[in-house]
């Protein structure tokens, strides 16, 4: 059975959204005032451990296995112009046999990043792995109660800048922009599921390193009302993911706060979302 270490938080009343978000569309605003009830959230995202332990036991195929490939940032592959690239994706690349277990395709593998959260996972997948484990997906209003750490009104787990004294404090893209076609000069992607200092809460990697999959459908429309235990639609074509990844860059996503929220589709597999998971 997997091995998870879960953090108990006392829940309580926050100022949801925010209003100068660079990503108009994506929803942010307004910023509302939310209660969540108590609940307890795993210390870091899901690793490739603990799906391999889910996989050898249940002898789960991922969505990415059974299509027969997943999406695999360009900069990973030594030949990026002999695969595919998605409709207005530029950064990515169709890569077949890529998935969880191999996530730069055939040859690659995962056993020097065991402690890395899993990636190339669907929210299919994700919902298996929390039906096994009987735990579930946070919900928006949970995750970004749990990444602010009892910081109210803050751009960062952390506090307001990118840094703190200097130190940086999570996994996101530094240089230039990863849309550039220059050879990087250093390895980027995944690092450990706990990397950098955790939060206030003692949660790790709540920003950077992979965008996390939560329960709610999306949407960008908001009520401005106190709300408790809030959700998302309860059906649509997208998922809400949070906290933006290794590939976020100020040039062009600065999606690594804690407000921070994009859409996917129900079907998406990627090497740069991953997932958290929590219960009651």
């Amino acid at each position: 059975m997997v091995n998870i270490d879960f953090i108990e938080l006392p829940g309580g009343w926050f100022n949801m959204g925010a209003v100068d978000a660079p990503h108009r569309e994506d929803g942010e605003g307004p910023i509302r005032r939310v209660w969540v009830d108590k609940f307890k959230v795993s210390k870091t995202a899901i690793s490739n451990r603990d799906f391999r332990d889910f996989v050898e036991v249940t002898k789960y195929k991922t969505l990415a296995e059974e299509i027969g490939s997943s999406f695999v940032f360009f900069q990973f592959l030594n030949s990026p112009d002999d695969y595919d690239t998605p409709f207005q994706m530029p950064i990515w690349r169709s890569v077949p046999g890529a998935y969880w277990s191999a996530p730069e395709g055939p040859g690659s593998n995962v056993s020097k990043r065991l402690n890395h959260p899993v990636v190339h996972i669907s929210l299919r997948d994700v919902l298996a792995f929390c039906d096994w484990c009987n735990v579930r997906l946070l919900s928006e209003a949970e995750w970004e109660y749990a990444a602010r750490g009892d910081l109210e009104g803050q751009k960062f787990p952390w506090g307001d800048d990118l840094q703190l004294n200097g130190n940086k404090m999570a996994n996101v893209w530094e240089g230039s922009s990863p849309l550039s076609k220059s050879k990087l000069l250093k390895k980027f992607g995944t690092v450990k599921i706990d990397a950098f200092e955790p939060n206030n809460f003692g949660l790790y990697n709540m920003v950077g390193n992979t965008w996390e999959l939560v329960g709610d459908r999306f949407t960008n429309l908001h009520s401005p009302r106190t709300q408790k235990n809030p959700k998302g639609p309860l059906n649509g074509e997208n998922v809400v993911i949070k906290g933006g990844s290794y590939l976020c860059h100020e040039s062009y996503c600065t999606r690594y706060r804690v407000s921070s929220r994009q859409a996917v589709k129900l079907d998406s597999t990627t090497g740069h979302i991953g997932f958290r998971v929590a219960f009651n």
